[in-house]
């Protein structure tokens, strides 16, 4: 077996090994969150969960103020820029995991911004649907159900993916889903949930 195999080997996704073992030390927020931000600036080639060695299209535009939130305590999940024709809407939002802390400073930005914060405690299930893309009128993405690692599939998927220090860490961590409720509007979302992790006051939208 060749001596370079982790520094050139790929999955069957095409994922890079060597950055694969990187995530095999992330046992914290701020470690996924730091790697996660590597891999939206385009020096990792491993994501756990995100099944290719980068980020889609839809993400470039976003991928910078993505990174700065990862590095700021959201262990970001799932995200959208906003759009808005005739056949295709979409609300601008982001999904991720963090402490309790963070999760307070962003349900207070939706007291005070016109933004929205759905926030799940460890373990919490929620049945909400928020309707977040439409393509020909037909809702096709809702938020607002609690996507953290409560069970057992769940727990055994990041182990797998990460280590299983990093899933038992995310088991025990707050989700929090926020979006503008704006259809189609960018430049709002990222900053503001930005500021408001770095304990700022961002103006009233």
């Amino acid at each position: 077996m060749p001596e370079d195999r982790y520094t050139t080997e790929r999955d069957g996704f095409g994922r890079l090994l060597a950055d694969r073992v990187i995530w095999r030390q992330a046992g914290t927020i701020p470690a996924a969150g730091e790697l996660t931000a590597r891999w939206l600036e385009g020096s990792s080639e491993y994501q756990p969960g995100t099944f290719a060695p980068r980020f889609d299209d839809e993400t470039r535009a976003i991928a910078v103020g993505l990174a700065e939130l990862n590095r700021n305590g959201l262990f970001t999940k799932e995200s959208q820029p906003g759009v808005l024709t005739e056949e295709h809407a979409q609300r601008a939002y982001v999904t991720g995991f963090c402490s309790v802390e963070s999760a307070a400073a962003l349900l207070e930005l939706s007291g005070r911004t016109d933004l929205v914060t759905v926030a799940h405690a460890p373990g919490e299930a929620s049945q909400a649907s928020i309707p977040v893309t439409l393509r020909d009128g037909e809702v096709v993405t809702v938020l607002g159900s609690s996507e953290g690692p409560v069970g057992d599939d769940q727990l055994r998927d990041w182990s797998q993916e990460a280590n299983e220090s990093l899933a038992l860490v995310l088991a025990d961590a707050w989700y929090v889903e926020v979006f503008d409720p704006v259809w189609g509007r960018n430049g709002v979302l990222l900053p503001a949930v930005l500021e408001a992790l770095a304990g700022g006051e961002p103006a009233s939208q």
